[in-house]
């Protein structure tokens, strides 16, 4: 186990220098703050989101889909006013960006990933985003993800999957872009909340801000 252990965070390490990130956020909710570094081999995915959070884009969005054990979401522009009824979701920018899928990222936990519809290009949604929270994995959950995505996850990554845990059905179908480097016990946070039947949390999770850091 320690073995184990000690080589998920050498791959961890690895795929973070692989991973060049000269930008950092910092994203504040009302359940507590968590800082993402932004991938630069995601440059479109990138640049967008630096562009909406220094035009204070996501200030009071909220996150509001949340799956325990699955991801939390948010950035949907229709849940800055929204009623505690209303259905959310469908919110947007008018625009999309193109997939940026690279095999150097992945939906282990933490992950910062955008949200996307069913197009056939797998283009993302211009201001909605997730974070993974995920599982730890097992072989079972290997086999199920690769019937889904029909990608072949490299030992590396199982062994990340293993002892971190993840999402990896979404591995090369949704383009991850960043990865929380601090809170994730807030992410632990806001997936624990209680949600209705369409996964809106009962009490608002707010984003109170994205400042990125210099």
């Amino acid at each position: 186990m320690i073995k184990s252990l000690f080589a998920s965070i050498l791959l961890l390490s690895v795929v973070q220098e692989l991973n060049a990130q000269t930008h950092r956020a910092k994203i504040s909710t009302n359940y507590g703050n968590m800082v993402v570094a932004l991938y630069d081999n995601t440059p479109l995915h990138r640049d967008n989101f630096i562009k909406l959070a220094n035009e204070h884009f996501y200030d009071s969005l909220l996150f509001h889909r949340v799956i325990q054990g699955f991801m939390i979401q948010g950035g949907d522009p229709d849940s800055k006013h929204a009623s505690d009824t209303a259905l959310l979701g469908e919110g947007d920018l008018g625009y999309t960006i193109p997939a940026e899928f690279n095999e150097t990222n992945f939906h282990k936990k933490g992950a910062l990933a955008q949200a996307r519809d069913d197009n056939p290009a797998k283009a993302s949604s211009a201001c909605q985003f997730y974070i993974v929270q995920g599982k730890i994995a097992n072989d079972s959950t290997f086999i199920k993800a690769k019937a889904r995505n029909n990608y072949e996850q490299p030992e590396g990554k199982k062994q990340v999957y293993r002892t971190l845990g993840g999402v990896p059905h979404l591995d090369m179908r949704y383009t991850v872009y960043g990865e929380v480097i601090k809170g994730l016990k807030v992410v632990d946070k806001i997936a624990a909340v209680k949600t209705d039947e369409n996964d809106r949390p009962l009490t608002a999770v707010m984003i109170q801000s994205i400042h990125i850091i210099k």
